[in-house]
């Protein structure tokens, strides 16, 4: 892809989710579409947002677990920047009849750093270290992308399909709990629809971390002090719509819930 095709790519993007409509894949639109031209896509759809007057206030990590990567048919990690209009906090509704196209949630576990993380060679040790507490969340992913057909160029291009994300309320020392054995319980309209642990995302939600710390830093990008960093689903994604009501609730961190409008 040339210069202008990235440029015209992430504008296009930009106002598909300001004006909640979907696109056709890139990957049909343009043959020879790399993993690299992708994530300039995205890079022009964050700058836009953030010329609109949002700041970037995170990272997250996406389609970490076998079993969101079975259900988009995508097979490997990737990466988009969150910004400050896609956080909700514990309580508050969360309107993605106004804000969002094709929602689905997933349960993850939440990072908040205290110290910058820079790879490459960033280990679990480095993350743990740099990490202040963990916090329960939310991700309402959605796809700017007509019918979530996605592969992972499109995907990657979508800033990682970010829609919006809510925190719980508690917030733990990562020390003090086993990240890779914690169980996850997510609950959806009063029952239970799936159950997780932390091993489901790469082998422990650390692992994920430590692998954006060092896939950003090929891009001399740091993980910063104070962002927040999503780790990645431990449960199927679950499509979601207003009126809908869901809990999760993570063994030795605690739980969120939101109910969306």
């Amino acid at each position: 892809m040339n210069k202008e095709d990235i440029i015209q790519c992430g504008d296009q993007l930009f106002d598909a989710m300001r004006e909640r409509t979907t696109l056709r894949p890139f990957t049909e639109r343009f043959a020879d579409i790399t993993i690299e031209d992708a994530y300039n896509i995205s890079l022009r759809m964050i700058d836009r947002r953030v010329e609109a007057g949002e700041k970037i206030i995170g990272k997250k990590i996406g389609v970490t677990s076998r079993a969101v990567q079975r259900m988009l048919d995508v097979h490997q990690p990737d990466f988009g920047y969150l910004t400050d209009q896609m956080a909700f906090n514990q309580g508050e509704e969360m309107p993605i009849s106004e804000r969002l196209i094709q929602p689905k949630a997933e349960g993850e576990i939440a990072f908040i750093l205290k110290k910058d993380l820079m790879g490459p060679g960033v280990t679990n040790a480095d993350v743990l270290a740099a990490t202040d507490c963990v916090i329960p969340c939310f991700e309402v992913v959605d796809s700017r992308i007509e019918n979530w057909q996605i592969r992972i160029q499109d995907t990657v291009a979508d800033n990682a399909s970010c829609g919006l994300f809510i925190l719980g309320d508690k917030a733990v020392n990562p020390r003090k709990v086993d990240l890779a054995t914690c169980g996850m319980v997510v609950e959806k309209n009063g029952s239970v629809i799936s159950t997780g642990a932390g091993a489901a995302a790469l082998g422990s939600p650390v692992n994920c971390v430590a692998w954006l710390a060092n896939t950003l830093g090929e891009f001399g990008i740091p993980l910063k002090a104070g962002e927040v960093i999503l780790s990645g689903s431990l449960v199927p994604l679950e499509p979601v719509k207003a009126g809908d009501h869901m809990s999760v609730n993570i063994g030795g961190i605690g739980s969120a819930s939101v109910r969306f409008v």
